[in-house]
């Protein structure tokens, strides 16, 4: 099963991993190989990071590759299809990173793992807490 991390769920698989519930856990640890981040993941952290706001990763988009890449998993690039496929999304989600992390989890398809209530608001497969 391939896995797309949404940011926070990959933020913390690198750096405060005790934030991941256990079941979250144990599905990282059973499909290693299939972890993905998105680089619209990237680019949050970076745009988080640079603004400083209150919910800023703890680290910013040049180091969140370095871990990500230590840590094993595979990058996602966005491509033509991903965006296209927003327009077939409801508006249930304003946030436009979300919007794009679930755009590629349909289009792959890949099991997005997300926190995010909103996220889970939308029909696809998923794995959230």
């Amino acid at each position: 099963m391939k896995l797309l991390l949404d940011t926070h769920a990959a933020i913390w698989a690198v750096a405060q991993s005790k934030m991941l519930p256990r079941h979250i856990r144990d599905v990282l640890v059973s499909n290693s190989k299939d972890i993905f981040v998105s680089s619209i993941t990237i680019f949050e952290i970076a745009t988080k990071y640079q603004l400083k706001r209150y919910d800023s990763p703890p680290f910013g988009g040049s180091d969140a590759i370095k871990y990500f890449r230590a840590a094993g998993f595979q990058f996602l690039a966005v491509t033509p299809q991903h965006a296209m496929e927003i327009d077939r999304l409801e508006a249930h989600h304003r946030d436009p990173f979300d919007r794009l992390l679930i755009a590629q989890a349909i289009s792959e398809p890949m099991y997005l793992i997300s926190k995010d209530p909103m996220i889970a608001l939308y029909d696809y497969p998923r794995i959230d807490w």
